[in-house]
C-alpha cells in the first residue's frame, strides 16, 4: 500500500491518503500533549512506542469482535487503517475515579467505586472538552441515539476486554478515552483513534506505578521507559 498525499498533520500524528480512497495510513510523533495542548514536550522513540502499543490493543479488540479502525502496522511509526469521518464525541470508561474527574467530584485520586462508569465528552478544544450526554450530542447533531448506544455498548465490552488482557500483563487498565467514526466503506461506526497510555491510565497492579500520560502530566519522568514497560508485558504475552 503506497503512502500519498498528507491529509491531516495532528499534534502527535499524521494522516496520509493511500492508493485505495477507504484506507489511510497514520504516522505516530514523539510529540506529547496534555492539558489541551497547553503543556508539550517531545520524547524521542514515543512514536515508536504509542503505535506498537496501539496496534497490539486495537488488533486484540478486532480479534475479540469489537471492530477498529486499524488493519496492520506498515512501519515502527506508522499503521494502515480504515478511513473514517470522526464522530466528536469521547467516550471515557472508568474503573477509578481518577485526575481532573476526581478533583471535581472530590474523591481520593483514584477512588474505586462499586460500579464501572462510562462518560460522554464532547471533544472540542476551544470548549475544553466539555462532558456531555446523549441527548447534548444528539442536539448537537453530533450523533444518533442508536450510534451513542452502541458506542457506549463497545465502549464497556471493550473496557472489559482489555482490563482483563492487561491484567495478565500485571497492569491496571484504570480509565480509557475512546473515539469512534463512520467508515467511509460502508458506514460502520467503528473505534477510531489510538488505544496506548496517551489514551488510557495504565497502573502497575502491584507498585500503583503510573505508566502512562500522567508521567508527563504530573512531571513524574521516564515516560518512554514507561511505555517501553508497557510493551515489554505486552509482548511478553505472546498474543500472536
Amino acid at each position: 500500500m503506497d503512502k500519498k498525499q498528507l491529509l491531516f498533520d495532528g499534534n502527535e500524528k499524521r494522516v496520509f491518503a493511500t492508493d485505495d480512497p477507504d484506507k489511510v495510513i497514520i504516522r505516530y510523533k514523539d510529540v506529547t500533549l496534555a492539558y489541551n495542548s497547553i503543556k508539550r514536550a517531545r520524547f524521542d522513540g514515543k512514536g515508536v512506542l504509542t503505535n506498537k502499543i496501539s496496534a497490539i490493543l486495537l488488533g486484540y479488540l478486532n480479534e475479540n469482535g469489537i471492530k477498529t479502525h486499524f488493519l496492520e502496522t506498515v512501519g515502527d511509526r506508522e499503521q494502515l487503517c480504515r478511513k473514517i469521518d470522526i464522530i466528536p464525541v469521547e467516550v471515557i470508561w472508568r474503573k477509578r475515579i481518577a485526575g481532573s474527574l476526581a478533583a471535581r467530584l472530590g474523591v481520593e485520586d483514584g477512588f474505586l467505586p462499586g460500579n464501572t462508569m462510562v462518560d460522554l465528552r464532547y471533544n472540542n478544544d476551544e470548549l475544553e472538552d466539555p462532558f456531555i450526554n446523549r441527548h447534548h450530542a444528539v442536539a448537537l447533531g453530533l450523533a444518533n441515539y442508536d450510534e451513542l448506544e452502541k458506542m457506549i455498548t463497545s465502549a464497556r465490552i471493550a473496557g472489559t476486554l482489555l482490563e482483563n488482557l492487561l491484567h495478565r500483563a500485571g497492569i491496571e487498565l484504570v480509565d480509557m478515552k475512546l473515539e469512534f467514526g463512520r467508515a467511509t466503506d460502508n458506514g460502520e461506526l467503528i473505534i477510531s483513534d489510538e488505544i496506548s497510555p496517551d489514551t488510557c491510565r495504565m497502573w502497575d497492579e502491584e507498585t500503583g506505578e503510573r505508566l502512562d500520560k500522567d508521567r508527563f502530566r504530573l512531571d513524574l519522568s521516564d515516560v518512554v521507559a514507561s511505555y517501553q514497560t508497557v510493551l515489554d508485558r505486552l509482548e511478553n504475552l505472546n498474543l500472536k
